[in-house]
C-alpha cells in the first residue's frame, strides 16, 4: 500500500474534524502531499467519518489521476491539487462547511481581526474570493475554486494567511501538514464566531490596532517567536 503513513496521518485529520464537530454528515475533506513522490492522499467521496480507514484513503497523482484507492476522490480533490500546485510549502489542506465561517462565505465578506485570539493564528482579516463566472462553473468547478483562491491570493502570503472563504461555499485552510490544516480550520471557525458575536454587540466595532495584531502574530510565527516551550537546545 503507498504513503501508509500519509493515508494514517490524512484517515486521522478528517477523523478530526468530525471531533472538532467541524463538519456535519460528510460535508469536508482532508487532504495531505508527498512532495518528494508528488503524490496527493484525499478522503473518500460519501464515506462517513465514523467508518474512514487509512485504507480507504484515496492517492492521487498532482494532475489528479487515482494512483491507488477503491474508492472515488472527494469531488473537492481539483481544489486541493490546484492550491498544492501554487502553494509550494503546504502540506495538507482542509475544507469544511463549519457553521460561522460558512456564514461569512455565504455573506461574501471578509471576516475582520477584532482581537488577539485572531492575530493568534491569522495576520489579518481572512479573505474571502469573489464569485466563480458562469463558464468557470459550467467549466472544471472544482478546479476553477482553485484557481479563484490563487487569484485572491495573488498579493497574500498563504504562510501569514492560511485561511479562505470562498465565496457562496465555504473556508479552505492549510498548513504544513493535513493535521496543522485541521488546526487551521478549528480557530478559523472559532475566530468567525467571535467576528460574528462582536459585530451583533457592536456592528461599528473597528479592527484591532495593526501593531497589536503584528505583536500577536509575530510572538507566534514570526523571526524570535517565543510561544510555546523552549526546545531542549534553548532550555
Amino acid at each position: 500500500m503507498l504513503l501508509e503513513d500519509l493515508r494514517r496521518d490524512v484517515c486521522a485529520a478528517n477523523c478530526d474534524l468530525d471531533r472538532h464537530g467541524l463538519v456535519l454528515m460528510t460535508w469536508g475533506n482532508v487532504s495531505g502531499v508527498d512532495r518528494e513522490k508528488g503524490l496527493m492522499v484525499i478522503k473518500p467521496s460519501g464515506v462517513p467519518y465514523a467508518e474512514l480507514t487509512p485504507e480507504q484513503m484515496v492517492v492521487m497523482d498532482m494532475e489528479g489521476t487515482v494512483v491507488e484507492g477503491q474508492l472515488r476522490p472527494s469531488s473537492d480533490a481539483p481544489t486541493h491539487l490546484a492550491l498544492y500546485n501554487v502553494f509550494r510549502d503546504v502540506g495538507g489542506v482542509t475544507h469544511t462547511h463549519s457553521t460561522h465561517a460558512t456564514m461569512f462565505a455565504q455573506a461574501g465578506r471578509p471576516i475582520p481581526c477584532f482581537g488577539t485570539t485572531h492575530a493568534d493564528h491569522f495576520r489579518g482579516e481572512i479573505p474571502v474570493t469573489r464569485a466563480l463566472r458562469k463558464p468557470e462553473l459550467e467549466g472544471n468547478y472544482e478546479h476553477s475554486t482553485g484557481l479563484v483562491i490563487i487569484e485572491r491570493f495573488a498579493r497574500l502570503n498563504p504562510k501569514e494567511m492560511p485561511a479562505v472563504l470562498v465565496m457562496h461555499h465555504g473556508p479552505f485552510t492549510w498548513g504544513v501538514s493535513p493535521a496543522a490544516s485541521v488546526v487551521n480550520s478549528v480557530a478559523l471557525e472559532e475566530v468567525a464566531r467571535m467576528a460574528a458575536g462582536t459585530l451583533s454587540l457592536n456592528p461599528r466595532q473597528e479592527p484591532i490596532p495593526t501593531a497589536l495584531l503584528d505583536k500577536h502574530f509575530l510572538r507566534k510565527h514570526g523571526s524570535g517567536a517565543y510561544y510555546g516551550q523552549p526546545s531542549r537546545a534553548h532550555a
